[in-house]
């Protein structure tokens, strides 16, 4: 059994993530320093699976205990990399922060984990080091434009990074996905997205208004070129988005070909905000207050994907539409309004 680790594991995509490869067979221990999640995560991740992750509290930006923290893991077969700040609008009013953690904690653990000869990264990126794109959909051939924002540049130059490392290294291998906008939550409603604060995504945004924990819905711009006027996303279900992580594991582990390759993880399809609120509507039953408002800084106009590369390569597709997506995450702010309740 193959043991993985997955930093950031207790967040929204890691803890998904988590729960798909340890149903896979692999063997998972998680680094988070809980700045952006809870350690309750890990109770739903055991119903789930039937198994609770190794855990491990502390922020990999700390070097000193990163390298201890290897030197009791020597058995680690490949990692996954989630842990970033991932906000565009707290990326433009603290550019700063950005900078330090996301790159520091990439540097922090390529450099570890090749001191223990540890070779195998997948790497969460993103679709905003596209930036406006010219032509749509997005191929991983799409030229990466300036980012709009402090996090998409991180994202490029974690990526420069990482491609450096495996020119400079052959026994280093890498899969880089790019994601574009993950949504939704687990269908057993044991785990979701859990923002702190006010919700920098739309879908929690969407789910809280309809709670009642928000009187409306800000859509930020509806003037854009796009046939509704609003932004345009390609919105994948967060569990689709897991399941592409086990797949990349699989193909390092079993090719062991060094290098990088890059892949798409979206639908293949766009959708606006005004259509994820009908989405909304239709699986909830209830109408949702909103409000159309000025345009928000960092944001592209339309983003979404040809995924046809990891439709063909890793052997993976999304399978949930918008409404699986938007139900799921409609029964998991259910279920957070029942448990704060008691």
């Amino acid at each position: 059994m193959s043991k993985i680790l997955v930093t950031g594991g207790t967040g929204y995509i890691g803890s998904h993530t988590t729960v798909e490869l340890m149903n896979a067979g692999y063997e998972v221990v998680i680094i988070d320093n809980l700045s952006n999640s809870n350690k309750k995560v890990l109770e739903g991740i055991e119903k789930i699976t039937g198994k609770v992750p190794a855990f491990e509290e502390f922020d990999i930006c700390d070097k000193k205990k990163l390298d201890e923290f290897f030197s009791r893991h020597q058995d680690i077969s490949a990692m996954i990399h989630f842990a970033a700040f991932k906000a565009v609008g707290e990326s433009i009013e603290q550019p700063l922060k950005y900078y330090r953690n996301n790159l520091n904690s990439l540097l922090n653990l390529m450099e570890s984990a090749r001191k223990n000869k540890i070779n195998n990264l997948v790497f969460s990126s993103s679709a905003t080091v596209y930036g406006d794109a010219d032509r749509l959909p997005l191929t991983e051939e799409s030229p990466l434009k300036k980012a709009n924002c402090p996090y998409g540049e991180t994202k490029q130059i974690c990526e420069d990074m990482i491609i450096a490392l495996a020119k400079s290294d052959e026994d280093f291998q890498s899969i880089v996905l790019r994601y574009f906008n993950p949504i939704g939550a687990h269908e057993s409603a044991l785990i979701g997205e859990l923002p702190i604060g006010v919700p920098a995504n739309l879908v929690p945004f969407v789910t809280q208004t309809g709670i009642g924990l928000r009187e409306e819905l800000k859509v930020f711009g509806g003037d854009y070129n796009t046939p509704d006027g609003t932004c345009i996303r390609d919105y994948i279900h967060v569990v689709d988005l897991a399941k592409a992580h086990v797949k990349s594991i699989w193909r390092m582990l079993e090719n062991k070909k060094g290098g990088v390759e890059i892949f798409n993880l979206g639908t293949g399809k766009g959708n606006s905000v005004l259509e994820v609120i009908k989405s909304f509507e239709r699986v909830s039953g209830q109408k949702l207050p909103y409000q159309i408002v000025e345009r928000r800084n960092g944001d592209v106009e339309a983003s979404f994907s040809s995924t046809k590369l990891a439709n063909k390569t890793l052997g993976w597709k999304a399978q949930r539409n918008l409404d699986d997506a938007l139900r799921t995450a409609w029964e998991w702010e259910k279920k957070l309004k029942l448990e704060n309740a008691k």
